[in-house]
């Protein structure tokens, strides 16, 4: 079956400019005897008027060109499309594409749309918003806030923001609540993850698996602050292995467990990001995951 490709590259993503990897893009995709048609990606995050081409013109792909944000809006729009979906890593982070193994070079990344295979992958929902990577409550979520808000993009940038509210950070109350447990926490942030990172290979959830039908649930809790970094590089060195929900845990600067749905009470409103992008936050939030939701393209 030769294969038909809508390409779908957000003009914004990143801080590269796309123009010079056209050409390349369009080469490769020909060398594969493969039809394809470039798309520009929209603010509003609409992408139903692709289904009825997706069916009238046996439609196989669509590869993303962006980041986390754009792969969540064109997965959540599409994800019960007979697709495969592939991802061209262009944005601040792409903690989906990096999780999935997806090379970071844009030749590579293309060279894998047509080496690679496409695997189920799993996703989930934090009360009706969709997540297919990372998302979380606390001190990222109010730097994805603020980066929003920023003209700059890229990862200079973003970690210009996270510096320079460091020393803002302050912990929120939380209770967690699970099948047959309950606790209550301070912490600096919640992260629920389906990848094993935020993004850049920031690995805050190092035993992840983008399809096991699990969360990874990782809460970083109040302490000394000059002790949050030396916390977080334990974490992301996978220095903390998975914990049973007990009542020690109190003692854990970080507490690190799996789950397939689990209850938050955000007691003081923290913010909320779903992907990294900033989201409207809520008194309390259901978490469940969606198990093999859509087919990513991995390499092989």
């Amino acid at each position: 079956m030769s294969r038909k490709i809508f390409y779908l590259i957000n003009p914004i993503s990143g801080n590269i400019k796309k123009d010079a990897f056209l050409d390349d893009l369009k080469k490769k995709t020909l060398a594969q005897q493969a039809s394809y048609e470039i798309i520009p990606t929209n603010a509003k995050g609409d992408y139903q008027f692709l289904r009825p081409r997706i069916d009238n013109e046996k439609i196989t792909d669509i590869v993303i060109v962006g980041g986390d944000g754009t792969a969540n809006q064109v997965i959540s729009e599409l994800r019960d499309a007979p697709v495969n979906f592939g991802i061209i890593p262009m944005g601040s982070g792409n903690g989906l594409a990096y999780a999935a193994g997806i090379p970071k070079k844009f030749n590579k990344a293309v060279d894998t749309l047509f080496t690679g295979a496409a695997r189920l992958t799993d996703a989930f929902y934090i009360n009706k918003s969709f997540s297919c990577m990372l998302s979380g409550l606390g001190f990222d979520a109010y730097v994805a806030h603020n980066f929003a808000n920023k003209a700059g993009r890229g990862l200079i940038n973003y970690t210009q923001q996270s510096l320079l509210h460091y020393f803002k950070a302050h912990p929120y109350q939380f209770e967690i609540l699970l099948e047959d447990f309950s606790f209550y926490t301070e912490a600096f942030f919640i992260s629920i993850a389906n990848s094993n990172q935020f993004g850049n290979n920031f690995k805050i959830a190092p035993s992840a698996s983008l399809n096991d039908g699990l969360l990874d649930i990782v809460i970083v809790q109040k302490m000394n602050k000059a002790r949050l970094p030396f916390a977080l590089l334990k974490q992301i060195r996978g220095n903390n292995k998975l914990q049973k929900i007990v009542e020690e845990m109190s003692n854990n600067n970080v507490v690190y467990f799996q789950t397939p749905h689990l209850k938050i009470r955000n007691l003081k409103l923290a913010p909320l990001h779903v992907d990294g992008e900033p989201q409207e936050t809520e008194k309390e939030f259901s978490v469940t995951v969606i198990k093999n939701c859509f087919r990513l393209i991995q390499p092989a």
